[in-house]
């Protein structure tokens, strides 16, 4: 397997089936997909999960992570369970599963509430070790994992080694804290998420070519595969979501 497989997180496109993305992964000459858990695998719907995680293998493809939207320590009414989102994993065959670190940035987050979502990621991360999966947490604003210091200190308190970090780019910072940030991050990082953006409009990847050449250098860093999974391309349109490909391979090809 190469260092850097790549593929899709499948929320990129919640319109197309998952016979629809499968379709466009394999076109894209890309290997593996981070299924979403809201519209193509929702949570609990176990006959649908193992549809799908046939439906991927059956093409040769990897199911790369589970994308849940379980929010740690939250006490939302309509949240659902870890061991149901657990078991839907298990039956896609997903050897990671994304999870949310709360609901507030870690500027906002007291002593107190980090210590409730470290203790919640603890809990999640045993229960999910028991069945092969390991557990990330989303890097992203609204959350306690929005910097890469909040992700060390939460990794430090839960205190358990089936706990990573997925990464992507921040809106939110400069390019240079970006890399710095995903250096820092290098041994935690379970897999990337690979998008180009100014602000929040989404362009094409080719116009971060500086940028994305200095993080697969960090990358290539680290000894294990890390793979790369295209996310929110421009327009939501399919043939941006090929170009952008053609040009992640491209610059894999240069390493």
């Amino acid at each position: 397997m190469a260092k850097f497989p790549t593929g899709i997180v499948s929320v990129t496109f919640r319109k197309l089936s998952p016979a629809d993305i499968v379709a466009l992964v394999r076109e894209a000459a890309m290997t593996h997909i981070e299924w979403g858990g809201d519209i193509h695998v929702p949570h609990g719907d176990l006959d649908t999960a193992t549809e799908v995680g046939q439906l991927t293998r059956d093409a040769g493809l990897v199911n790369a992570c589970y994308g849940s939207y379980y929010r740690l320590a939250s006490d939302e009414p309509d949240s659902v369970t870890f061991s149901t989102i657990l078991a839907t994993a298990v039956a896609l065959g997903a050897p990671v599963i994304r999870v949310w670190a709360g609901n507030r940035d870690s500027a906002d987050a007291t002593d107190e509430y980090i210590a409730a979502v470290a203790a919640d990621a603890h809990r999640i991360a045993e229960l999910a070790v028991a069945k092969g999966v390991r557990v990330a947490f989303e890097y992203h604003g609204g959350t306690i994992t929005d910097n890469a210091a909040a992700v060390k200190r939460l990794l430090a308190s839960a205190n358990h080694p089936n706990l990573g970090t997925l990464w992507q780019p921040s809106v939110r910072a400069s390019p240079a804290d970006r890399l710095a940030a995903l250096t820092t991050l290098l041994a935690d990082v379970a897999h990337v998420h690979v998008f180009q953006w100014i602000g929040t409009d989404r362009i094409p990847l080719s116009e971060g070519v500086s940028e994305w050449r200095a993080y697969l250098a960090a990358l290539n860093s680290v000894d294990r595969d890390v793979p790369l999974l295209l996310e929110f391309v421009e327009n939501d349109d399919p043939a941006a979501f090929l170009r952008d490909a053609a040009t992640l391979r491209g610059w894999l090809a240069e390493l």
